[in-house]
């Protein structure tokens, strides 16, 4: 019989032997392995057999993301591993069947995940959402463009509080982007050497106001080599233009250039330039959303004031609480008794709340229904940004 609980910080050397087996990595300084994740970066889990061999090991960090403009505690479920001998025989299914309940009861409104198997998640009532789309192009694209403001680059010790700032500006007006403060920014996002490991990063000024900035790194590949975009921020239009003005400098040293940008923005409809057509799109679809408290989320949908939705929730078998009708005006989601105006499963409700899919895309879903209300419901449920440039 496989039991859950968390993990005492003696066994951490054992749990992360898991997740070093599982993710294919090596080590060799078993003193330095021992030490990872010590840090209090969250709740860390374990799935044991019955002769208390730990089997499996899951991590929830504690993370704080935008919904519609609001900061809510979003729980970051990672290092999800099972050792290759015990795959199979729900050790993953025995976690989360503690840890989710769990995390709801300490305040948790949204989790989140980066899945290896879309489906394998769904079973835990997660639902896909696509963060940002990756466009790749030759520099030469961006020859229109010019940058005739300041780039200062960032050294190792430079302050942060303006890369910071950026960042808070730019996030609050996207789904799902995670809170960041001065230490993160420093220790997490800005760690690149030019020299050591060909990492750059560029606070862009326009006007002398900080107007964007971008990290990005270069990766040698034969025949030409790429610069791939890796974390930026901008304000409005004369951030936007200022990252594709400054990009355009690369032409006599990068063959393609990586720019993911927010799900809201199109690129090849904004771009001008007469290589448009060679400019490539892939979305990214690696990000889970799961609802965690349905009442607290229904309260950030933004309901037009005087209006009011009644909505039903179906589906969540590992919070009941989430299940059952609520209506929801602009300050309040309280449970009633009357019919739905939609009703919908705990997946698709939090892939509709954070914005990934829009009212029309729902209703072509099996587990959204429509009952009435749907001028409201079409307001309220919109396509929003959604981005995502942090992992965990």
């Amino acid at each position: 019989m496989i039991y859950a609980r968390k993990i005492q910080k003696e066994e951490l050397l054992s749990a992360n032997i898991i997740s070093k087996i599982a993710f294919h990595g090596k080590a060799e300084d078993m003193e330095q392995l021992a030490q990872d994740h010590v840090k209090d970066e969250g709740d860390q889990w374990a799935a044991l057999a019955e002769d208390g061999t730990m089997i499996t090991r899951v991590i929830n960090y504690r993370c704080e993301s935008y919904i519609n403009g609001n900061i809510v505690n979003n729980g970051g479920i990672g290092s999800v591993s099972t050792l290759y001998e015990y795959r199979g025989q729900g050790g993953v299914r025995t976690v989360f069947e503690k840890l989710i309940p769990e995390a709801r009861e300490h305040g948790e409104i949204i989790s989140t995940l980066y899945p290896f198997n879309h489906a394998f998640y769904r079973k835990f009532g997660y639902e896909t959402v696509c963060t940002g789309n990756i466009y790749s192009f030759a520099p030469e694209v961006l020859s229109e463009y010019r940058f005739r403001g300041k780039a200062v680059p960032y050294k190792k010790g430079d302050p942060v509080s303006a890369y910071t700032a950026l960042y808070q500006d730019f996030a609050k007006t996207l789904n799902l982007m995670m809170l960041r403060n001065d230490e993160f920014m420093e220790e997490e996002v800005l760690t690149g050497t030019p020299l050591a490991n060909r990492e750059f990063t560029y606070l862009l000024k326009e006007d002398g106001e900080d107007a964007a900035y971008l990290v990005f790194k270069d990766i040698r590949h034969d025949p030409a080599a790429i610069l791939e975009v890796t974390d930026l921020a901008y304000r409005g239009r004369k951030g936007f233009l200022a990252i594709l003005g400054f990009l355009a400098r690369f032409s006599a040293d990068y063959g393609e250039v990586r720019l993911k940008l927010p799900s809201d923005v199109e690129f090849l409809s904004l771009i001008h330039s007469s290589k448009a057509y060679s400019i490539k799109k892939s979305t990214r679809q690696d990000y889970m959303i799961r609802v965690m408290n349905t009442e607290k989320l229904l309260l950030l949908m933004q309901i037009p004031a005087s209006r009011s939705l009644v909505i039903r929730v179906t589906g969540d078998d590992l919070i009941p609480e989430n299940n059952g009708t609520w209506r929801v005006t602009e300050t309040e989601a309280v449970r009633t008794e009357a019919s739905p105006d939609m009703e919908v499963s705990i997946r698709a409700l939090g892939q509709m709340a954070a914005g990934a899919v829009g009212f029309q895309e729902a209703v072509l879903r099996e587990d959204v229904e429509i009952y009435g209300n749907e001028e409201t419901l079409r307001e309220v449920f919109v396509r929003k940004g959604v981005f995502i440039l942090d992992h965990f």
